[in-house]
């Protein structure tokens, strides 16, 4: 099977699962309350033609089909109802606003945790029951054990406030400089800082972007490090690769290019749920340190019992979780190629 076909089969088998969020999604919306608050500014009292408009162009008099149906039409046109203020606005424009921050902590927290969880795995099956073996093993235990909020204030009073090496929260120092100060071409601001030519301000990023990264990315170092451990030990046991040493190759080559490859592509399907799971960790590291994201937006949002915000966050999560399993998938396939003649 080729690529490209392959790709259209697993977006295909995407469109089921989007559904039946959105219909858990759409259940929770009738049961927050009268389904017309959702599309209504929070901060305006409605009059009744108001709602009765309303509830006409979402047919929210009719059926449960037809107003599902209506929507998910709304959903597809950017239509998601009303965030809560201060100040009110619509949901799609509260996640494109506050999406760059949390995409990119998560990307980075990512990157670290792949880098690390796999050299750290590596290197703990290599040298298997020795005193690296039992620290790295010690360092995977305390990652799951720990909870990602109690890391980040540990994080927080010994490098910020003891050692005053980062700063506490923020995304950026507002003493050195506003977001209006800078031209924002993508809103990721490593990205926008760099375009920019401005060397200091993506420093100052860097800097505010470390703790909370390393906070979120502990826990899913943990979990690669244990998966890619494992699956390092199994293939290091296998005959092909007793053959490559047999032949006198260096242990150095019989590591990258035999055995790791291979160990690698269990540690890949794990990455797309970490992924998701390091969405779900923004929520506390974004509070923590008081990121300007979609995680503190959440926590926030929950607080004061806004349910669009709440369900909007449901809904990019999802997507967003989708689209990674699906990066997953073609990875998988691209480091195994019989998966594609399945």
């Amino acid at each position: 099977m080729r690529m490209h076909v392959f790709i259209i089969r697993r977006l295909i088998l995407l469109i089921p699962v989007l559904i039946g969020v959105t219909m858990f999604v759409f259940i929770l919306t009738r049961m927050a309350g009268p389904p017309y608050a959702a599309y209504i500014n929070p901060d305006k009292p409605p009059t009744q033609a108001q709602i009765d408009a309303i509830n006409e162009q979402y047919h929210l008099n009719d059926g449960y089909v037809e107003q599902y149906i209506y929507y998910l039409k709304g959903l597809l046109q950017g239509d998601w109802g009303w965030a809560r203020g201060p100040p009110a606005e619509p949901v799609t424009d509260k996640i494109v606003r506050l999406f760059p921050a949390t995409f990119e902590l998560a990307m980075v927290s990512m990157f670290i945790a792949v880098f690390i969880g796999i050299a750290l795995g590596t290197v703990s099956a290599v040298r298997r029951n020795t005193p690296t073996d039992h620290f790295t093993r010690i360092i995977a235990l305390s990652g799951v054990c720990l909870p990602i909020f109690i890391l980040g204030l540990l994080l927080q009073y010994v490098f910020a406030y003891q050692l005053g090496w980062f700063p506490f929260i923020g995304r950026f120092d507002t003493a050195l400089y506003l977001e209006s100060d800078i031209n924002h071409y993508t809103g990721f601001l490593l990205v926008d800082t760099l375009l920019n030519l401005d060397w200091i301000r993506f420093q100052d990023a860097v800097w505010h972007l470390m703790l909370p990264a390393i906070t979120l990315a502990f826990g899913t170092i943990a979990l690669l490090t244990r998966i890619m451990r494992g699956s390092m030990l199994e293939v290091l046991s296998l005959d092909y690769v007793k053959t490559a040493r047999s032949k006198g190759l260096p242990e150095k080559v019989v590591i990258k290019r035999h055995a790791r490859k291979n160990a690698l592509i269990p540690t890949i399907t794990v990455v797309g749920l970490a992924f998701g799971a390091l969405l779900g960790g923004a929520v506390l590291t974004e509070s923590v340190f008081t990121w300007p994201g979609l995680g503190g937006w959440a926590a926030s949002a929950t607080l004061a019992g806004d349910s669009n915000s709440i369900l909007g966050f449901t809904i990019i999560t999802a997507i967003i979780f989708v689209l990674f399993n699906l990066l997953v998938d073609i990875l998988y396939a691209h480091f195994d190629p019989r998966i594609k003649l399945e």
